[in-house]
């Protein structure tokens, strides 16, 4: 597996921009008092369907925005430092096939909004394609990883706060570790 020649500053750059969009975003909303919630995920709604592609940048308030924030530059940074050829395609397989699943299963009417979905995707996959792959940095990568944020999926998963999307994290979760297996069993060349 082939390291990143420009470092890990440079490995940022896509997590970076995603949650600069994120912080721009409630800020408009802050200092504009507008309410973009209603560009979240309505499940099966044909108002909800711009939330596949908006939710990720829709937070309802600073803590939940500072929440989504170093995880998604932390896990991102990860991915496209160590695994920088494929990153591309999974960052978009855990953002886009997590919100579609949102969209189509959930249960609950409401909005989902937030990245929490898209973060439980990085985070299973980087856990699960060390162990499957079976090569050194992968398995120090997933054991780091596993170790930082496997108690998250215990609780995130389950439907135990009303106001939590636990349909983003299971869904971002089951994408994150389809794409692993899916990766883990073509050649990088």
């Amino acid at each position: 597996m082939p390291l990143k020649e420009n470092g890990f500053f440079s490995s940022s750059v896509v997590p970076f921009r995603l949650v600069f969009i994120m912080w721009l975003t409630f800020s408009i909303e802050l200092f504009y008092g507008f309410d973009f919630g209603y560009l979240g995920i309505k499940p099966r709604t044909l108002e909800g369907l711009i939330g596949i592609f908006t939710a990720p940048m829709i937070h309802g308030n600073y803590m939940h925005l500072i929440s989504n924030t170093f995880p998604l530059l932390f896990l991102g940074s990860v991915l496209y430092f160590f695994y920088d050829r494929i990153a591309g395609a999974v960052f978009f397989r855990c953002y886009f096939i997590t919100n579609i699943l949102v969209w189509l299963l959930s249960p609950r009417p409401s909005y989902h909004i937030g990245a929490s979905g898209l973060i439980y995707g990085l985070a299973a996959f980087l856990i699960c394609y060390g162990f499957l792959r079976q090569e050194f940095v992968a398995l120090i990568v997933s054991a780091c990883i596993l170790f930082i944020y496997g108690g998250i999926f215990v609780a995130g998963v389950l439907p135990m706060d009303p106001r939590i999307s636990w349909e983003s994290h299971l869904g971002g979760a089951l994408v994150g570790a389809v794409t692993a297996f899916n990766l883990s069993q073509k050649r990088i060349r």
